[in-house]
């Protein structure tokens, strides 16, 4: 089934121009090539990042998240963001091995506007670099060094659409699939499903460092 007309694609920068108009002064005037104090108290409030890279396999766009400020402002053009336990495909790692271009987008609950960082990373297992990210005594495996190319943050209008913030709006966990039931369709119950769920909680308190 074909769900919309090729002839209408938008298929050159110009097109694109010409549909949404010029920029608008603050869209540019926001962007620096470093984090200044501001953007710096930004990144100090987030407790969460989408860390988005790409590699000769694809694409990939992974979760951090740890209390807020736990992405380290070195200096005004490096961030150190350690790499918590996770389930080990390290999709994003392996990315940068190839290519070292990551974005970044923090969220910090109950802010509408969000931050956005563009750089380059290099993965680091420098022992005293991983020492200052240790929590109860764990160390992360490896820590990125994150060049910040640009820095700018985004307007409030996806999340007040999204509403995102209001409890109110929240999915009850029971609305959806579990990642039990998930797995069990996925695998034709090879995995067992309720086992899984039963087990998560205790697993995800555990694991989590």
């Amino acid at each position: 089934m074909q769900h919309s007309d090729p002839a209408y694609d938008i298929t050159t920068p110009d097109a694109l121009a010409a549909l949404f108009g010029p920029v608008g002064e603050a869209s540019i005037a926001k962007e620096r090539d470093h984090i200044d104090a501001h953007y710096r108290a930004l990144i100090e409030a987030s407790p969460f990042v989408a860390l988005a890279s790409v590699g000769p396999d694809g694409l990939d766009c992974s979760p951090r998240g740890d209390p807020k400020g736990f992405v380290h402002v070195a200096d005004e053009k490096t961030l150190i963001l350690p790499d918590r336990r996770g389930n080990n495909r390290i999709d994003s790692l392996r990315n940068l091995i190839a290519d070292p271009r990551v974005a970044l987008l923090f969220l910090i609950p109950g802010v509408s506007e969000t931050l956005r960082v563009n750089g380059r990373a290099r993965i680091s297992v420098d022992p005293q670099l991983l020492a200052r990210h240790a929590v109860d005594g764990r160390l992360p495996k490896v820590a990125l060094v994150i060049t910040v190319d640009t820095v700018f943050f985004q307007c409030s209008r996806a999340v007040v659409r999204a509403d995102l913030w209001n409890p109110d709006r929240h999915a009850a966990r029971g609305s959806l699939p579990t990642p039990g039931q998930i797995l069990a369709a996925a695998t034709q119950a090879r995995i067992d499903g309720e086992t899984y769920d039963r087990e998560l909680p205790a697993r995800v308190k555990t694991t989590l460092y």
